[in-house]
């Protein structure tokens, strides 16, 4: 077993910490159902991480052997200034990968700049490819601004795009096919995404509409040869990824319910107001704005925080869609 040597993020159960997901906004231009409540209450300001403060997060992962920083939400490009912290860590020292997650409604503008600043990799939510139910989905989104973002990302440099997709039995179970086609006409990537009971919601009953990754698959290969490409890697996250027969586009499942990754995991996430969560499905957590607004505070002392905060890590998450969800946050507060 690896020890969690001081420069190092290693829990009690051997697993590597090398990837952050830092959320740097807890506000979207969309309402997605399964994410935010119609009506939200957001972080308020002076509670948010500044960029100067997310940077120094950052540094502090790097610093630590983390290797890929993943920007979330809320919608990260609504952040004021947003370019200012992408292009920093851009040109950190030791990060290998800066990759994003994105609705897709500013890469129209925002594409090109941040491909040339330095993030790798795009994933673009979209659950949809009917333009009124994309509407009923996201509340607020405008299919069309967000194909228009996509199309603009695949002009752009990425090395790798990819679509996310969580389907909803009973409400887009049936365009499983048609995002697959999306997806091999732009030779980009897919991931069906598992709905994650994170969130008291009054839209639909998350037992009744989970529709679990060995069902999709099902469903794909009886039009799709599909060919496993092995267990999750660091540039994947958590999905499971397939070569797609005859296309360079692959398809991914991330299962939290149907086949749980969690001894695989390599990741934290840090929330816009600093809350440091160890497990999404847990609320295992680190204070890390009272150690970054306090007098005097210095990059290795945050780096002892973050160090000792590998023993209160989780061995994994117990989702479960039959009780109340233990998770009271919403996605967008915890960083998507």
């Amino acid at each position: 077993m690896q020890e969690n040597t001081p420069n190092t993020l290693i829990d009690r159960f051997g697993r590597r910490v090398d990837y952050l997901r830092l959320s740097v906004t807890d506000r979207c231009d969309f309402r997605c159902v399964y994410c935010m409540a119609e009506d939200m209450k957001f972080v308020p300001k002076n509670e948010v991480l500044t960029l100067e403060e997310l940077a120094k997060v950052s540094q502090a992962f790097v610093n630590l052997g983390v290797r890929k920083i993943r920007l979330t939400g809320g919608e990260p490009l609504v952040r004021h200034n947003i370019m200012q912290l992408v292009e920093q860590l851009g040109a950190m020292q030791g990060l290998e990968e800066l990759v994003m997650t994105t609705n897709g409604s500013q890469l129209q503008r925002l594409a090109q700049p941040l491909s040339d600043a330095g993030v790798k990799r795009l994933n673009i939510s979209l659950d949809s490819l009917q333009p009124r139910r994309f509407r009923q989905i996201t509340r607020v989104g405008h299919l069309e601004q967000v194909i228009a973002g996509v199309d603009a990302a695949c002009a752009a440099d990425f090395e790798r795009i990819r679509i996310n997709a969580v389907i909803m039995r009973g409400d887009n179970d049936d365009e499983v096919l048609d995002l697959v086609s999306f997806a091999k006409e732009r030779g980009i990537d897919l991931a069906f995404i598992e709905e994650m009971p994170l969130g008291r919601i009054d839209d639909h009953d998350r037992a009744l509409t989970l529709a679990d990754s060995d069902w999709l698959r099902a469903q794909i290969e009886e039009h799709y040869s599909l060919c496993a490409l092995g267990d999750p890697t660091g540039s994947d996250g958590p999905a499971r990824m397939y070569s797609l027969e005859g296309s360079r586009s692959r398809i991914g499942f991330i299962s939290p319910h149907s086949n749980n990754f969690c001894h695989l995991c390599n990741r934290v996430r840090v929330t816009v107001e600093g809350q440091l969560l160890l497990c999404l499905g847990n609320e295992h957590s680190v204070d890390l704005r009272e150690y970054l607004r306090s007098p005097g505070s210095t990059t290795e002392e945050l780096q002892t925080v973050l160090h000792d905060a590998m023993a209160i890590k989780p061995e994994r998450h117990y989702f479960d869609n039959s009780e109340e969800p233990q998770i009271l946050r919403f996605m967008n507060a915890t960083g998507g």
